[in-house]
């Protein structure tokens, strides 16, 4: 199945070169490019992507603004030069299914597509050691707002998983059950605790695992390997 992708950045230049080369890709189509975030998201009404590769610093509307309103119309990757926080932050709160620096390379840009377009979430490496421990203190205050004891024992062990960077096909194998089913265990922790991405779930976990053990893990991945590229989850 080609995975449809919409292009959403403000220089022609970038949006030119990111084009190029999804499209190199034989199950990569991309279907649109926009320009600011308000035609981003005209556009993905429209043309209705699989997944939107969103710049973050657009006129008119940013794409923070834009991947908020895009929930439940496509999946959205953040790609920008900015790592900064707020972006960060800003991004997964606004349900962004992946966040990633623009010096990422070609094969690797081309993957976090596809990881994206099957449901998983990806964080890049750059950012994730910072992340999980900034994030984490952050909402300290919010965590009342999960109560995870709402999960059922079998959606709380998928919670864990996420934590630890398991993408479904390795949670299903660890658990012994359907990819599909894992799919559907995912959905509904998700829908459960009022979270809008995997990454999100994922960083719940991990907040929660500190609260646990009594320590911080600031240096654990969300993904599999912090020099692979992209962290999925």
């Amino acid at each position: 199945m080609t995975i449809r992708v919409l292009v959403a950045d403000d220089h022609a230049a970038v949006r030119a070169g990111i084009t190029l080369i999804l499209d190199g890709a034989d199950d990569i189509e991309v279907v649109g490019e926009a320009a600011d975030g308000e035609s981003a998201v005209a556009m993905a009404g429209e043309l209705r992507p699989d997944v939107v590769l969103m710049d973050v610093r657009m006129p008119r509307m940013n794409g923070i603004a834009a991947t908020r309103a895009l929930a439940g119309v496509a999946d959205v990757l953040i790609l920008t030069t900015f790592d900064v926080d707020e972006y960060v932050f800003g991004a997964l709160r606004a349900g962004a299914a992946g966040f990633l620096l623009k010096n990422t390379d070609a094969e690797a840009l081309v993957e976090a597509v596809r990881l994206v377009a099957r449901g998983e979430g990806l964080i890049s490496p750059a950012v994730t050691r910072r992340l999980i421990s900034a994030f984490a203190s952050q909402r300290v205050e919010d965590r009342q707002s999960y109560d995870v004891s709402c999960l059922t024992p079998r959606e709380h062990e998928v919670l864990m998983c996420l934590g630890r960077g398991m993408s479904n096909a390795e949670i299903a194998e660890e658990m012994k059950t359907a990819e599909a089913t894992t799919k559907t265990h995912v959905s509904r922790l998700l829908h459960k605790l009022g979270l809008r991405s995997r990454v999100q779930a994922a960083i719940l976990a991990q907040e929660f695992g500190s609260e646990r053990s009594g320590t911080a893990s600031p240096g654990s991945a969300i993904g599999p390997g912090a020099g692979d590229g992209a962290e999925n989850t």
